[in-house]
Order: structure tokens, then sequence, then C-alpha cells
């Protein structure tokens, strides 16, 4: 971790890389996190690129630690949860974030110290990687101008056109709403990566991996021994967390008419 600078709004990764895997959304779900570097150990990337809203949930220290483990191959941007931690820690007001989830970060705050405050205050918003035979690919927590927009695979492609106007690599990933999809928003491809700790969908940890066709992936663990660690912990909503984003995660429809609904009304 380095001493804190001024946030850099970009990043970017000249040397191309053959495999690169993308990891968002991991939500300080230790259990998910451990089961996909496992399936990655045999033959690891290059570049794990860390999608944003690391560590917002039951073990985010842990989930910190594991992280900076993989030394510089691994590579991050922010996500909007990581800005709010960082604004609880130093005090500030959460905004229009709801009160549940208030008492989450800030419980998250409290578990970190000034170095690992520091290393999420410097985050990116956006990396570009060059990823060999399929070229640049943009990295982004949810669109690159946002790290909270909030659009999905029905989201009208007119209105996410806007989004990705200034993009000038032929594929952006992001994450952000939990849920995979590959789609075309004018000339540029969006694929959302999913979730590490958090679905909407079929349990289990979503990522991308880059090999150098792209692969939507989803590793499977111990849901139930995942679960118990979970509730162990002292994290405000832990039973919840375990039951609702580990064991019965909501579907991608009952996801999308929120998230559509919200948008819209």
């Amino acid at each position: 971790m380095t001493e804190s600078t001024a946030n850099p709004q970009t990043s970017s990764v000249k040397d191309g890389a053959r495999r690169v895997a993308a990891l968002y959304d991991i939500h300080g779900n230790l259990p998910a996190l451990e089961a996909v570097l496992a399936e990655l150990e045999s033959n690891p990337p290059e570049i794990t690129v860390l999608g944003g809203d690391m560590i917002l949930g039951p073990m985010p220290r842990e989930v910190l630690d594991r992280l900076i483990d993989l030394g510089p191959r691994a590579r991050y941007i922010r996500g909007n949860c990581d800005r709010l931690i960082v604004d609880a820690f130093d005090g500030k007001p959460l905004g229009r974030t709801p009160a549940a989830m208030q008492e989450n970060v800030k419980w998250v705050a409290r578990q970190l110290d000034q170095r690992q405050r520091d290393f999420l205050a410097e985050l990116p918003l956006t990396l570009t990687v060059n990823v060999e035979s399929i070229g640049s690919v943009l990295f982004c927590h949810a669109t690159p101008r946002s790290d909270e927009e909030i659009f999905t695979v029905r989201t009208p492609a007119e209105r996410v056109a806007p989004m990705f106007g200034d993009v000038r690599t032929g594929i952006a990933v992001c994450g952000h709403t939990h849920m995979q999809y590959d789609r075309k928003v004018g000339d540029v491809r969006v694929i959302n990566a999913g979730s590490v700790g958090m679905p909407f969908g079929e349990r289990g940890a979503h990522w991308i991996l880059f090999q150098p066709s792209v692969e939507l992936k989803r590793t499977q663990y111990d849901f139930e021994r995942a679960a118990q660690r979970i509730s162990r912990t002292t994290y405000p909503q832990a039973d919840v967390f375990a039951s609702k984003n580990v064991l019965n995660p909501p579907t991608e429809e009952e996801m999308l008419a929120v998230f559509e609904g919200a948008r819209t009304s």
C-alpha cells in the first residue's frame, strides 16, 4: 500500500496479457473469493482485475488482505461502496444511503486501519488493459463516468449509449448490478462480470476470464459451510447475507424488475 495521494481517474496496463481475470463485487465474501482464486491457482492469469465493491460485507479485512497477497498482478478500480467506506472512515455523511446500508458501511470502516483506508481512497475509476488477440479492454465499476450509474441487459441501448460515449476500446467490462451479461451498445461490446460474493441469479461466484476469448464463469463452493462462517462474524446483517446472498440469492427476474422499475419510476 502506498501513502495517500490524489485519487487518479484512470489507470492502464500497457504490456499485453494473454490471460486476464475480472473479479467484481466480492462484498467481503471470503469463501467465494477463495473458491475463485483456487480455481485460478493451476494457471494463474497475468492480471487479475478487481472491479470494485470488494469489502462491503462480512469479512472485509480478510478479503482485502487476501487481495493484497496477489501482489503486482492484481489491479484495482473503485466501486461506489469503496468510496462510501472511505467517507465513513473520514466521518463524512453518507448522503441518501439507506439506513441499513449505512450501518453496514460504518461497521466495515471501523474494521480498517489508516493504510487500508488510504489504499481504497487511491483507487481509480477506470482501468485499461491490453489483452492479447483482443486489444484494449476498459474496466469500470458501473459505467466509465460514474461508480453508481445503473443499467441492465434490458435497458434500451439509446439510454446506455451515452454512458459509454467516450469509450475508445472495443470492449468495456462493468459490474455493480451483480448480473452477468454480454451485449452490444453501439460500437462497444459491454460485458457485466456479475458478482463474486453477492450474485443475483444462480448461486455461486460469478466472474470473467479472458484467455483470450471471453468466458463468463461461475464457480461453485461449499455454500452451507460459507454461510456458517459468515454467520459467525459480527457483521450487522451477517445472517441475512448468509441466507439471501449465499444460500438463496434473488433471481435475475426479481432484480431486473427492481432495477428497471427504480430507473423508470
